[in-house]
C-alpha cells in the first residue's frame, strides 16, 4: 500500500488531529465563528434600518461627553476612543501572557493575564458609565423620553441628536423619534450583547489567573487554556472594531 495512504489511515485514525491542533482549540474556533453569525446578523440588521431611514442620530452629538469634562458635549468621539484603545491594549497584554505560556515563564503569564483583567474591567466600567450617561438623558430600550415638543430630559432637545442640517420641525417630529427609538434599541441590545462577553471574558480570565498561580498548568505541562481564552478575547476585541464602526463613526 502507497506510505501516503497510510499515513491518510493513520491521520483520521484517531487520537491524532488532522489540522494538527487540539480538540479544545478546535471547539473554541467553532464558537468563535457560530457568535461571528450572531454578531454579524445584529450588525446587519442594523445597518439595514440605518440606511433605510431619512433622519438618525448624529453620532457627535451622541456620544459628546466625558466624565468630569465637558458635561454637556464638547468632547465627540474622545470617551469611546479611550474605551477603544483600552480594549486594544488588553489585547496585547493577552498576546503576552499566551506568549509567556509558550515559554512556560509562570510569573509573566500571572503578570500579563492581570493586567488583561484590569484592561477589561476598566472597558466595562467605561461602558457602565456610558449607559448610565445616556439612561440619565433619557434614552433606553424601547423609549426615549420626551414630551409633546420633542424635548428629553435636561432640557435637551431630539434635534441636537440627528445630523446636520435636519429642519427641527423634521429631526423633532414622528420620523426623529422613530428613528432614535430604533437607534438606541439596536445600540443598547448590540453594545449589551458585546458587554456580556467582555464580562464573561474577564470571568474566564480570572479563573485561568487562579489556575495558573496554583500551578495548574504547569502540572498539566502546557498553558493550552491561556491560549483558548486568548482566542475568545482577540475575538472580543474584533468585534467591537465593528460595533465601534457602525455605532460611532457611521
Amino acid at each position: 500500500m502507497d506510505t501516503a495512504v497510510i499515513e491518510k489511515k493513520k491521520m483520521w485514525g484517531g487520537g491524532r488531529s488532522p489540522f494538527n491542533l487540539s480538540y479544545g482549540k478546535v471547539m473554541m474556533w467553532y464558537f468563535l465563528l457560530s457568535d461571528a453569525f450572531t454578531f454579524g446578523a445584529f450588525l446587519i440588521s442594523y445597518g439595514a434600518t440605518r440606511f433605510a431611514s431619512s433622519v438618525w442620530p448624529d453620532s457627535n452629538e451622541v456620544f459628546a461627553s466625558f466624565p468630569f469634562f465637558a458635561p454637556h458635549g464638547g468632547a465627540p468621539m474622545a470617551f469611546v476612543s479611550l474605551m477603544t484603545f483600552i480594549l486594544i491594549l488588553s489585547s496585547v497584554t493577552m498576546v503576552l501572557a499566551v506568549h509567556a505560556g509558550h515559554c512556560r515563564d509562570k510569573s509573566s503569564v500571572i503578570k500579563w493575564l492581570l493586567w488583561t483583567i484590569i484592561g477589561g474591567t476598566a472597558f466595562l466600567g467605561c461602558q457602565a458609565w456610558e449607559w448610565t450617561h445616556l439612561h440619565h438623558q433619557g434614552a433606553w430600550w424601547g423609549s426615549f423620553r420626551t414630551d409633546a415638543n420633542g424635548v428629553i430630559a435636561h432640557g435637551q432637545s431630539l434635534k441636537d441628536f440627528f445630523a446636520h442640517n435636519i429642519p427641527a420641525d423634521v429631526a423633532t417630529g414622528i420620523a426623529g423619534a422613530d428613528a432614535a427609538h430604533k437607534f438606541f434599541n439596536y445600540f443598547f441590545t448590540i453594545t449589551g450583547f458585546h458587554g456580556f462577553h467582555v464580562t464573561t471574558g474577564v470571568v474566564l480570565l480570572i479563573i485561568v489567573l487562579l489556575n495558573t498561580i496554583n500551578g495548574t498548568y504547569e502540572k498539566r505541562g502546557h498553558y493550552e487554556m491561556v491560549e483558548k481564552i486568548g482566542l475568545y478575547w482577540h475575538f472580543v476585541d474584533l468585534v467591537w472594531v465593528f460595533v465601534f464602526t457602525c455605532f460611532y463613526l457611521l
